[in-house]
């Protein structure tokens, strides 16, 4: 399967900034095998939700992406929830924490840890 240039997974400089911070006190910073996962997994709220985390291994269908300076890798079925999505990060009065801007999602939760297509 072919995908378009254009189609990606973007990143905020927001959350640019909270990935370098995560992974330096996580003791990966220096590390340049590591990158963040994202991913796509059934529950929630609005029936599905997202998953992240740093990883350093990938899987044969997995998707690269660099955005921004941060290397992001999903699987091929995650991504196709996922394309064109940007992850970002509040630290505002309404919530602290990442939060995905996804054009696919016809609904989010209340909470925005889940969403529906």
């Amino acid at each position: 399967m072919s995908v378009a240039l254009e189609n990606s997974i973007y990143i905020s400089d927001k959350a640019k900034e909270k990935v370098h911070q995560l992974m330096k006190d996580a003791g990966v910073g220096e590390d340049s095998s590591y990158f963040v996962r994202v991913g796509v997994v059934g529950g929630g709220c609005s029936g599905l939700s997202y998953k992240l985390d740093f990883d350093n291994e990938t899987k044969p269908m997995d998707q690269a992406f660099e955005d921004n300076g941060i290397k992001i890798v999903t699987d091929l079925k995650s991504f196709l929830y996922l394309v064109n999505t940007t992850l970002d990060f509040s630290d505002g009065l309404n919530g602290k924490g990442f939060y995905f801007s996804n054009p696919n999602a016809s609904r989010t939760c209340g909470c925005g840890e889940s969403f529906a297509v």
